[in-house]
């Protein structure tokens, strides 16, 4: 069973499964690669000068695989379901179990608010600051927590904040993902 589940494949969610994976919690992410980053021509993401959206989540996709997530392109996931212990994620082409499920489908709030996470008054999925919902281990990044706030690197961050919550509750403990070069 993975640990952790995320679906959707933009930025949110592949920033999300690259902390997770590389912190070595079985990881899966369902990307139907409908990201609205496809559109664009990225000018302010910080560090790179400028890309074209096609080519950064090129990029970001290979990341993410490098650390051996089980990138799953094309797998659309249509339920999720809260079984206790784990939630269970139904696709056309098989079912997962994992015991985190970060939601990262752009501003589509379907599957949060079936599963029962709360809402706003806006109709954006209510988080916290480590993005965490109203269903325990159940977590919502990117434009579906931010009205008319869409930007890659906004985006990312929240991918990034979801994951290290999931590593802290891994560990039992806080933990920070900070590397520094080997001595020579």
């Amino acid at each position: 069973m993975p640990k952790v589940a995320i679906v959707g494949g933009g930025p949110a969610g592949l920033s999300a499964g690259l902390f997770t994976a590389k912190n070595d919690l079985d990881t899966v992410v369902f990307d139907t690669d409908e990201t609205w980053m496809h559109k664009a021509h990225v000018y302010n993401y910080l560090g790179i000068d400028e890309i074209r959206g096609s080519e950064f989540m090129e990029d970001a996709r290979e990341q993410v695989e490098n650390f051996d997530a089980d990138l799953r392109v094309g797998e659309e996931v249509t339920d999720v379901e809260n079984a206790g212990d784990a939630f269970i994620l139904t696709t056309d082409d098989d079912e997962y179990d994992a015991k985190y499920v970060v939601f990262a489908t752009g501003t589509d709030t379907e599957l949060p608010e079936q599963l029962g996470c709360e809402t706003t008054d806006d109709g954006l999925v209510d988080v916290d600051l480590n993005m965490r919902t109203s269903v325990e281990n159940a977590y919502a990044v990117g434009s579906m927590i931010r009205d008319q706030k869409w930007e890659a690197v906004i985006s990312a961050g929240d991918g990034g904040a979801a994951a290290l919550q999931i590593m802290s509750e891994e560990a039992g403990e806080p933990v920070h993902d900070f590397d520094v070069p080997d001595e020579e």
